[in-house]
């Protein structure tokens, strides 16, 4: 077995499907289900006995104990963050929580289990710790991409925490033993990614006919990552990954977050035309930057293609279609996801109106 930490969430809960579609290793899943946490990504699961669920804080360090003594994994999968550099402007609070208080509990929760292990059991032990590249700040445009030994320079209250987050897993590493792996990923992008993001937010709007908000001039660039392609990677570290490495997954894939909101009208023109005939580019709005907004971010994932053979096997044209697909033919999840929590924060944030023009517009 092994034990996921907010396998509910987007990258998450399709780490889950695709680990029991290959695999038929148990799965305990611990998610606390704030708003990005949604057990409909999970529904094809219901009645697998594969699929332990748990709702619960990775902060609440007598669950994490009890579950790592009752279920004995060999592994621990951490994906729980609170990941949105927009919710991190408006408060900070909740990432400190999650990000560095809660990531504190669960490598001691994880340290005290692993030093009761055998030594078999202990040896083959891994703790994977699943970060961002915007730890690593921003790039020039003309600047070599980010490799693993690049210096931390993060600019937003979120990346920062997720840079303390390293901090705290690399020295658990080095001081204490406890064999840690680390990736950092590119931008995802796929089914089930919460409609606060630039690639859904886009797809969403625009079926709703509403504006679709890029911020500032639009040429951040980003390197996307299609979620399956990173699961994968998250697979192979865990299987072959050398015990205090960092590993860097990308998509090898940079593009400029205008290209991408071009990229998905043109789709979205080919396979729903708006009833008017004209392009959904017409939706396309430009508002105010976000604050200490990233220019670029690109990874540089050849230590991973060298020393564990993989690589993507998406392009951005494959990854983006199957994504704006999959959008089409689930209208009823976007819909769920659309009310409760989610719509209130927006609404508490930017007014009603003003939400649907702003918030998301890049990721």
């Amino acid at each position: 077995m092994i034990l996921v930490t907010g396998g509910a969430g987007f990258i998450g809960s399709n780490f889950v499907l695709d680990w029991l579609a290959a695999s038929n290793e148990p799965v305990l899943n611990l998610d606390k289900l704030t708003y990005a946490g949604n057990l409909a990504n999970l529904a094809s699961l219901q009645g697998d006995a594969r699929h332990v669920f748990v709702q619960g804080d990775i902060g609440d360090s007598a669950l994490v104990a009890r579950l790592l003594a009752e279920r004995r994994p060999r592994a621990i999968v951490h994906f729980a963050a609170e990941s949105h550099v927009d919710r991190s402007i408006h408060g900070a609070q909740d990432f400190i929580a999650t990000n560095i208080v809660g990531t504190f509990g669960l490598l001691e929760a994880a340290r005290a289990y692993w030093l009761a292990l055998d030594e078999a059991d202990k040896a083959a032990f891994r703790f994977l710790h699943v970060s961002t590249d915007e730890v690593y700040g921003t790039l020039a445009p003309d600047a070599p991409a980010f490799t693993e030994k690049h210096a931390y320079e993060p600019n937003s209250p979120y990346s920062a925490s997720k840079a303390a987050s390293d901090h705290l897993a690399r020295a658990w590493h080095h001081t204490y033993g406890l064999p840690v792996l680390t990736t950092h990923c590119s931008n995802n992008y796929g089914p089930y990614h919460f409609p606060e993001k630039l690639i859904p937010l886009m797809i969403v709007n625009a079926l709703a006919g509403k504006p679709l908000p890029v911020y500032g001039d639009g040429q951040q660039v980003r390197d996307w990552l299609y979620v399956k392609d990173h699961c994968s990677a998250i697979c192979r570290v865990l299987q072959a990954g050398r015990a205090g490495e960092t590993y860097n997954v990308g998509g090898w894939n940079e593009k400029t977050n205008l290209a991408i909101v071009h990229t998905i009208c043109d789709l979205l023109d080919e396979m729903r035309p708006r009833p008017d005939g004209r392009s959904y580019r017409a939706q396309i709005t430009h508002v105010q930057d976000r604050p200490g907004h990233d220019r670029r971010y690109a990874i540089d994932a050849r230590k991973i293609e060298r020393e564990l053979g993989w690589r993507p096997a998406e392009t951005f044209d494959s990854g983006i279609r199957k994504t704006v697909r999959w959008y089409l033919d689930n209208p009823e999840w976007v819909q769920g996801v659309q009310s409760g929590a989610y719509r209130e924060w927006v609404a508490a944030q930017y007014g009603h109106e003003g939400a649907d023009a702003r918030t998301g517009a890049a990721s």
